[in-house]
């Protein structure tokens, strides 16, 4: 038996192996071609669900407000937060988070830059591309949530003389994502990409992006100084701002970039010479949304969902729909943002117009229906336990009068409100629910469903935003204009004639209405140094009262003005609920005081304890 033994593992050299079954060697994965694009395709994790999560960026912005008790959130919107409690912050743009997949990228760089394959059908260059940009988008989130930070090119092993590396400046930081970006545009130029996969497109949109940032008012230095006491007396302004060399030349390399997108790309529907009607606006903005029906030409990046893989990035309508839907009502839309969409002739919405105060959901623009749900706005059928209350699919956030069985008038609370007969535990404080990115398909109604809405982390149209920003700033107005009305006129909106201050202030509320819940308005508020005046100001929320006119009866209700006087009230949002203010510390996310503690080399942002 013994001798029968040594003959059968004599022969047999596996026997001896020690290599982990359920692990793979390093060597293994850089000198197989597949091995290696699986290891570049987990860097895209850091993307999580891009802006689909439960809790949005939208609600610290005036966009939105967080339905649900969230201490976090109101520490960064009430500005409380210091080194040791940062309030809520995105795994997509956390300091340990970013540093974890940059870390990623270097790895693959390091090793795809003495590949151990052929470059067969181009497939070094590609993964070389793809893993230049992901380090560039990481370092891209890190910079204009934090400003410059430490730059990491190379992965870090054990047995290092020091972990400690300073903050690099702003300019250094921008620089450093540039020339990824460049790398990265030439490496994937040409390529077929899969969707989801970065592309040259994108590549050059991202560089638009951080171009356009780095030309704003917030990393200039003399500006921020004359806008912030608090930036001003920074010592270290360098880490933030350009301290200083020539604006104009910035926002012409971010016009130029811009330009780079418009023109190797299409989006949806440019081109048109004047509006289109207004329920074509309505559903074209849907379609770009959506990503369908040629919104999908939109996408120059973005997150997929799909059924087969049930992830929270397809539970939109869950997170945001309405209660009386057994939906969440996470991220409420804001009166703030309400009342910034344009009325149908281009002029701005009043609440001192008789007209809109007794109308405010009427005649607005295209984008307003697309994004929004209203009291009285048509949307899915209930379940089927709740029909008989509601037979129309009409979304309820009032108070309305109905008359019971013996003729009397009562008051019914509306389906979606917070003392709805269905839930009562998680309707909208604000009297709105988001539209935007939620399927309308009947069938995609409550937490048993998913949607396969994709996330868009680069579009087209940002980067024709941020070609008009910089030609407004480089005064080539007119310019500025035609690009602003090709995106106006596939809504329906009207041409824009304004000029000087009035043109960059139809401008950038167009981006906020273009761009609405898509991670833009948090960013653009800070960058044009502008959030005191808008992220902090207090929330308002609407109250709706429907009062029978004389004479009618009706038992269940609906949305009817023939039937109801309609009055509405706009009212400050309960203090104890969410108290907004803004201090200038809010710039820049602090740096967490255990990062502090770990490398003594970092220097805090501005106003941070």
């Amino acid at each position: 038996m013994l001798s029968a033994c040594f003959s059968m593992t004599g022969c047999n050299e596996d026997f001896l192996t020690t290599d982990p079954l359920t692990e793979i060697p390093k060597e293994a994965v850089w000198a197989d071609p597949a091995l290696a694009e699986s290891f570049v395709t987990g860097i895209y994790q850091g993307f999580g669900m891009g802006g689909f999560d439960g809790l949005m960026l939208a609600s610290i912005t005036d966009e939105a407000l967080f339905t649900h008790p969230n201490g976090g959130v109101t520490s960064i919107t009430e500005a409380r937060v210091n080194s040791a409690n940062l309030g809520w912050v995105n795994n997509t743009y956390s300091w340990e988070n970013m540093y974890s997949y940059i870390r990623r990228a270097n790895i693959a760089i390091e090793n795809l830059s003495d590949p151990q394959f052929d470059n067969e059908g181009g497939i070094v260059d590609r993964l070389m591309g793809e893993a230049k940009f992901l380090r560039a988008y990481y370092y891209h989130q890190l910079a204009r949530y934090y400003g410059g930070v430490p730059l990491i090119d190379r992965s870090y092993g054990l047995g290092e003389e020091t972990y400690e590396v300073p903050r690099a400046t702003w300019e250094e930081t921008i620089n450093f994502i540039l020339a990824d970006l460049d790398d990265a545009a030439t490496l994937l130029e040409g390529k077929s990409m899969e969707d989801g996969r970065t592309n040259e497109l994108a590549a050059l949109a991202l560089k638009s992006r951080i171009l356009l940032y780095a030309a704003s008012d917030l990393h200039d230095a003399s500006t921020a100084a004359a806008n912030s006491s608090l930036l001003a007396g920074f010592t270290a302004i360098e880490l933030l701002a350009y301290p200083e060399g020539n604006r104009t030349e910035r926002w012409q390399k971010a016009k130029d970039a811009a330009w780079a997108v418009i023109q190797k790309g299409s989006g949806n529907l440019f081109g048109l010479s004047a509006p289109v009607s207004h329920e074509e606006g309505i559903q074209n903005y849907i379609n770009n949304s959506m990503a369908r029906n040629g919104g999908e030409k939109e996408l120059l990046l973005a997150r997929y969902f799909i059924n087969m893989k049930q992830e929270d990035g397809g539970r939109q309508g869950l997170y945001n729909g309405p209660n009386g839907y057994n939906n969440w009502a996470g991220n409420t839309p804001l009166q703030l943002l309400v009342d910034d969409y344009e009325m149908m002739d281009g002029t701005e919405f009043n609440w001192s117009d008789p007209q809109h105060a007794s109308s405010p959901y009427e005649n607005r623009d295209a984008r307003f229906y697309a994004s929004i749900l209203y009291d009285g706005a048509l949307w899915k059928p209930r379940s089927l336990a709740n029909q008989p209350k509601d037979p129309l699919g009409q979304v309820q956030t009032g108070t309305y009068e109905v008359t019971d069985g013996s003729g009397n008038k009562v008051p019914h609370f509306g389906l979606d409100t917070r003392n709805s007969s269905i839930e009562d535990w998680n309707g909208s404080y604000t009297g709105y629910y988001v539209r935007k990115f939620i399927d309308a398909n009947p069938a995609i109604v409550d937490q048993n469903t998913w949607q396969e809405i994709p996330w868009p982390f680069l579009r087209y149209t940002e980067a024709v935003l941020n070609y008009v920003e910089a030609s407004i700033e480089l005064g080539q107005e007119e310019e500025a204009r035609h690009w602003l009305n090709q995106i106006r006129f596939r809504v329906g909106q009207p041409a824009v004639t304004d000029t000087g201050e009035a043109l960059t202030e139809r401008y950038r509320n167009e981006r906020r209405i273009e761009m609405a819940y898509e991670e833009q308005r948090y960013h653009d508020a800070r960058r044009w140094m502008i959030a005191a005046e808008t992220l902090g100001r207090k929330a308002t929320i609407i109250n709706i009262t429907g009062t029978l006119k004389p004479g009618n009866t009706i038992s269940t209700y609906r949305y009817d003005p023939n039937l109801y006087n309609y009055v509405y009230k706009v009212v400050p949002i309960d203090p104890g609920r969410e108290n907004r203010t803004w201090l200038d510390k809010m710039y820049f996310v602090p740096i967490h005081r255990d990062e502090i503690n770990r490398n003594s080399k970092l220097i805090q942002n501005p106003g941070i304890e």
